[in-house]
């Protein structure tokens, strides 16, 4: 008998699909008393499965859930006092509630970075069903940074396409493809 691998808790029993109605949300962090609170008012994008080890995971996953959103869309609501930089020499600027410790939403900086202007958001943390579910898996290698054996990472990688999510050693090819169309028009060179 195989073992079933655990992904994350909002995607291991399948991809719940998105509502055409969904406009956004309000994420909220774990903590009981004075919850961090911050309001996205769109529907999420490149929503991915990330075995990175920056990012923030629930308890027994795997991989944590990622997604983007416009950084006008999003804003802190309740709470912003509890919020810290989890690492400041990170790329993503990751703030985290210092009770529970759960990212709420990391931001990019660098003007200059291909996703500045777009803030990483944790889709599971919303009130509300309807989020766009994850459309691929990232980073998949880097799970062994975290503890998965690499004897079990042919088990991780076909539960992944088992769930719809192809799995990348970095991000998906359009995504990807995006990051290298901006760091060519930066560097001045013209598509032919």
């Amino acid at each position: 008998m195989s073992e079933t691998i655990r992904i994350h808790p909002a995607i291991d029993h399948g991809l719940t699909p998105a509502s055409g109605s969904f406009a956004g949300g309000t994420l909220v962090c774990r903590c009981t008393e004075r919850p961090v609170k911050v309001r996205v008012s769109t529907q999420v994008a490149h929503d991915h499965a990330c075995g990175c080890t920056k990012c923030w995971k629930p308890e027994g996953a795997i991989f944590s859930l990622v997604a983007v959103v416009p950084q006008d869309k999003l804003e802190v609501v309740e709470n912003a006092d509890k919020l810290a930089v989890f690492d400041s020499s990170a790329t993503i600027k990751r703030y985290a509630c210092s009770g529970c410790g759960v990212h709420m939403y990391g931001r990019i900086e660098n003007e200059k970075h291909p996703f500045y202007g777009l803030d990483f958001v944790h889709p599971e943390l919303f009130q509300e069903d309807g989020w766009a579910p994850p459309e691929f898996a990232a980073f998949v290698s880097s799970v062994i940074e975290s503890g998965v054996s690499p004897d079990r990472m042919g088990g991780v990688r076909a539960r992944l396409k088992e769930l719809g999510l192809e799995p990348y050693d970095c991000l998906s090819p359009p995504l990807m493809d995006a990051i290298a169309a901006h760091t060519a028009k930066a560097a001045g060179v013209t598509a032919h």
